[in-house]
């Protein structure tokens, strides 16, 4: 997310980041987007009986702020299909594989335990299916010898901060 607020700031970015949304009020993305001048929400799920029912206001929202295109970055909660097919070509994800493989969660662990020698990660749209949306962009690196999940996930997230920005702006048709 902070990548994202980062390269909005360039004159030429093609993109403006108008609102942060989270559905945990103890994420610490709030208080980093505020701080950057950005609006922040939190929508708890957990306040509605429903998927559905949160959904309805997380576009409410969207719509009330005059939300054009979603960017979800850390928001770890599977959209419904009315949700989905609402944004459709306006809202994508980044993922920490090399989409198709290993979509879904424990993706570092899951890389290792396969003995895979590269991994990266993966923007791409959001469709029904999890992590199944058509790929945008991918970043890659080589595995180190033993190397932990964690200090995989470290370099993953890396490539995440340079790679987001770049896919955001040819999602929106400027690459």
């Amino acid at each position: 997310m902070l990548a994202l607020i980062e390269a909005a700031k360039a004159p030429n970015y093609p993109a403006e980041i108008q609102l942060v949304i989270s559905n945990r009020p103890k994420a610490g993305g709030l208080k980093l987007a505020k701080d950057h001048g950005v609006k922040a929400l939190s929508i708890d799920h957990n306040a509605f009986a429903t998927r559905a029912a949160f959904e309805v206001e997380l576009d409410r929202t969207l719509q009330e702020n005059e939300i054009e295109f979603i960017v979800c970055a850390g928001f770890m909660r599977v959209l419904g299909a009315a949700f989905v097919c609402k944004w459709t070509g306006r809202l994508i994800n980044i993922h920490p594989s090399l989409l198709p493989k290993y979509k879904g969660l424990n993706t570092h662990q899951r890389a290792l335990d396969a003995g895979d020698t590269h991994h990266g990660c993966t923007v791409h749209w959001v469709s029904e299916g999890v992590d199944e949306g058509d790929i945008i962009a991918q970043s890659d690196l080589i595995i180190k010898s033993n190397e932990t999940p964690d200090d995989l996930s470290k370099r993953v997230q890396q490539l995440e901060h340079s790679l987001y920005p770049r896919a955001l702006r040819q999602a929106l048709g400027f690459d």
